[in-house]
């Protein structure tokens, strides 16, 4: 359990403005050295089991981290309704400046993979120095187009287009919401048309038996990142939330791969 009170920023203009919860934990305080910024997955927190034992053992390692609630999630407030991958990918893309000056890695669950991407895409294309690092896990991206719209009958997606919104059943909890909004928008981030430029080390961790992502569905990002140093790990036993001790374990081992105090090491 977090006892740790979070902090607040507020972004976005006008009626997009948004107040953000966040946690920073920096055992060496002085501003320097190696952050690992935390990206949630859809309608996920940073108080899940995977965040808060990553923040356990970045503080163990001496590093920092930065974990924080999209809108609409956690204790960020916000409409899903009136949700976007744009808005979240703004939230994403504010908390990284936060961290400006330092090395990063971003660690991102699920959607916060296709997030990830999309921020170490966006770097690459600006000539912004690169991150440390990418960690994904189940990366679930372009999944408003690919898991969500591609995979709903003419019946699902007929209800999307005249009612605004479907209440989809979860594996894990209440039925949640797949709205217009966000299967519209989500279109303006898609990665499937082009070669994703990054300039990092990407690390995939990928349950076989993820029935939200399938495995595949990572295997065929590896294709479409551009670079050689792209290593995918299928855990066989291994479901979407891959919070087994052992498979946090394999989580904190490969964060460590790549939290070398020499970048060139």
């Amino acid at each position: 359990m977090d006892t740790q009170e979070p902090q607040f920023i507020e972004i976005g203009q006008g009626p997009k403005r948004r107040r953000l919860a966040y946690r920073w934990s920096d055992p060496g305080a002085d501003g320097s050295g190696l952050a690992i910024l935390w990206l949630s997955g859809f309608l996920s927190d940073m108080a899940s089991t995977k965040a808060e034992t990553l923040a356990a053992w970045a503080a163990d390692q001496g590093h920092a981290m930065l974990r924080f609630d999209y809108s609409g999630h956690g204790l960020s407030p916000g409409n899903l309704l009136e949700a976007s991958i744009g808005d979240w990918l703004e939230e994403s893309a504010a908390m990284l400046r936060l961290l400006e000056g330092r090395r990063v890695i971003v660690v991102g669950s699920s959607m916060g993979g296709w997030i990830a991407l999309l921020l170490a895409r966006a770097l690459a294309k600006e000539g912004h120095t690169p991150l440390a690092g990418l960690v994904l896990i189940a990366p679930a991206w372009d999944m408003t187009e690919k898991l969500m719209w591609e995979k709903m009958s003419a019946k699902t997606r007929a209800i999307v287009e005249t009612e605004g919104v479907f209440y989809a059943p979860s594996n894990y909890d209440d039925p949640y919401p797949l709205t217009k909004i966000l299967i519209e928008e989500g279109r303006n981030h898609l990665l499937v048309d082009g070669g994703i430029e990054i300039g990092a080390p990407l690390r995939i961790l990928q349950g076989m038996r993820d029935t939200d992502v399938p495995w595949q569905h990572a295997l065929a990002l590896v294709d479409l990142v551009a670079g050689d140093d792209v290593e995918l790990t299928l855990v066989k036993d291994g479901d979407h939330r891959l919070s087994q001790p052992d498979q946090l374990r394999r989580l904190e081992a490969t964060v460590a791969s790549l939290a070398v105090t020499d970048p060139a090491a």
